[in-house]
């Protein structure tokens, strides 16, 4: 909701503060009082672009402040979103929209006093005010806005009915490219298919084992220097143990220890180091066996000849080089390839089944689109009766609203085009919306329909310029009586010149005009219940000292009152 505008040196507006309530919101005033500077303050507002002939003549710039509360709203929800999407601060319970536009064609525009392009603004403006006026684009002029009244006109079997089709529609879309695509790509598999069975094949007969290369690397360089290997163990054996009576080291231990152990009768330091020289030639002994263990075990690895193990480090690294680099790798990709290998020879029997699933998928989208058909020609049929009898009463007697629901191939939202149309009098073709109407009639036309749609959504704030061109009496009155139903759940902000619109307000403003001989210049003020039948006596017949015109406004008003109860 707005509740604030504040306005400086735009047009003849010096300076203007409208304050505006929930609910029904009325601008009235003289022509030329500087409503259209309200408007256009307004358009500022929401993004549209800037004019330096709207300031103030003499003043280097104008400037537009808006005030809105959105908090627990919808519209506060998506405004909310995209704020946070340009990465501004702000809060909804006071978000403050402003516009300067300098003299020199300059504009700037700021959110919550933060700088953004106004192009953000317009955006912002979509879903927070939606303007009917001789000059503005209608809300309903996309087939998607026009899809989405009906759809919203309609209700909650709708609703359901869109849940069900958008599944079963997204079911038979994604199973369609899965289709095509193995079709499209058959040839390509079958290529793949073959390397594939080659590289399992390869590979299961190598049957690679993880870290056999290392394992390989190591027996090879073990095989080609043993006799080397081998000269070094059996010196180092008959070094600690020899076997040819030479001396060795368990020798030389053994005397060492039986010295220490002689002397040690006369010093019993020496018989810690004794038992020292026993340890050692303990240790000398396990040495020895150990040597000996792996002189045997040199013997034994030359039952796998150097050529047999180089021939299968040869496999080895040629598997490492297609598949690998490592032979992790290429383990794993052992694996992976008999997985695909599996995939690529099921692929045309997954093309039959897929065929199957999608004819079922098809079947059941088509069927329910068919429904949702049924359901939108009714409520097309029910939006329209509705909104021909509001216009009959809008002083539009012979105009009548056509929606139509045709055929279209299967989408997204269903498979209906829909086109709301009016035909304006008897035997006139339907022409779309917008198409040889006038501005008053455009006004009428869509305060018709948002009267319908009134409790179908969340609305914004609208405004109305204009609605109330070419007609009077009787019917000006209708026209205020539906302004005051659609602002029960909206806010309504309308500019007008009949009395019998602006007594049905909850909230009057007067724009007045005043010269003090060099310039002329607007305010706006809320008026009060005497001022108000002023002003309406004044816009019934222009006396406003006039008792029976006092009268008459009052009647009126009291009129408006007990009609909005």
């Amino acid at each position: 909701m707005i509740e604030e505008i504040i306005i400086r040196d735009l047009g003849v507006i010096g300076e203007a503060r409208l304050q505006l309530g929930p609910g029904f919101n009325v601008l009235t005033g003289e022509t030329g009082a500087g409503k259209t500077m309200i408007l256009t303050a307004l358009g500022l507002l929401l993004g549209e672009r800037a004019d330096s002939s709207s300031v103030r003549k003499g003043q280097p710039q104008a400037q537009v402040h808006g005030l809105w509360r959105l908090d627990g709203t919808d519209a506060g929800s998506i405004v909310g979103n995209r704020l946070t999407e340009a990465g501004l601060d702000f809060d909804l319970s006071e978000l403050i929209v402003s516009r300067t536009v300098a003299a020199d064609g300059k504009s700037r525009a700021s959110v919550s006093a933060q700088p953004v392009p106004a192009g953000l603004l317009a955006e912002l403006g979509e879903k927070l005010v939606v303007v009917h006026g001789q000059s503005e684009q209608l809300r309903l002029r996309s087939a998607t806005a026009q899809r989405e009244a009906l759809d919203a006109f309609a209700g909650k079997e709708l609703d359901s009915k869109m849940a069900e089709y958008r599944d079963a529609y997204r079911a038979w879309r994604d199973a369609e490219v899965r289709l095509a695509d193995l079709v499209a790509n058959a040839t390509a598999r079958l290529r793949e298919a073959d390397d594939m069975r080659v590289a399992v094949k390869e590979l299961d007969a190598a049957d690679p084992q993880p870290g056999e290369d290392e394992e390989l690397a190591g027996l090879a360089e073990r095989l080609t220097n043993l006799e080397a290997i081998r000269f070094a163990v059996a010196n180092a054996h008959e070094a600690v143990s020899s076997e040819d009576g030479n001396q060795d080291v368990l020798g030389l231990l053994s005397q060492s220890r039986k010295q220490l152990e002689t002397g040690s009768a006369h010093d019993g330091r020496l018989e810690a180091l004794a038992e020292r020289a026993a340890e050692l030639g303990s240790q000398a002994r396990e040495l020895a066996g150990e040597l000996a263990s792996l002189l045997s075990l040199l013997e034994n690895d030359s039952e796998r000849s150097l050529d047999e193990i180089q021939s299968r480090r040869a496999v080895i690294n040629t598997l490492m080089r297609r598949y690998g680099p490592s032979l992790d790798e290429v383990i794993a990709y052992r694996e992976t390839a008999s997985l695909r290998l599996l995939d690529l020879d099921t692929s045309e029997d997954q093309i039959i089944e897929l065929r199957g699933q999608l004819d079922a998928l098809h079947v059941r989208a088509v069927a329910l689109a068919a429904e949702i058909s049924g359901l939108r020609t009714a409520a097309a049929n029910r939006l329209a009766s509705a909104v021909t009898e509001e216009l009959h009463a809008l002083a539009m007697p012979g105009a009548t609203l056509v929606v139509e629901v045709t055929a279209a191939e299967p989408g997204p939202h269903g498979a209906d085009n829909i086109a709301i149309q009016l035909s304006s009098y008897p035997g006139a073709d339907p022409r779309p919306l917008g198409k040889g109407a006038s501005g008053g009639e455009l006004s009428r036309i869509m305060l018709a329909i948002e009267v319908v749609l009134a409790d179908t959504k969340s609305n914004p704030t609208f405004i109305f310029d204009e609605v109330d061109a070419g007609v009077g009496g009787a019917a000006a009155i209708e026209i205020g009586k539906r302004l005051a139903r659609l602002a029960k759940t909206a806010q309504v902000i309308v500019v007008t010149h009949l009395a019998q619109v602006a007594a049905f307000a909850n909230n009057h403003l007067r724009v007045l005009k005043s010269h003090n001989g060099e310039f002329t210049s607007s305010d706006v003020v809320s008026l009060a219940e005497v001022s108000r039948v002023e002003e309406l006596a004044r816009m019934l017949s222009g006396l406003t000292e006039s008792e029976l015109g006092l009268a008459h406004a009052a009647e009126l008003w009291q009129l408006a009152k007990r009609d909005n109860l």
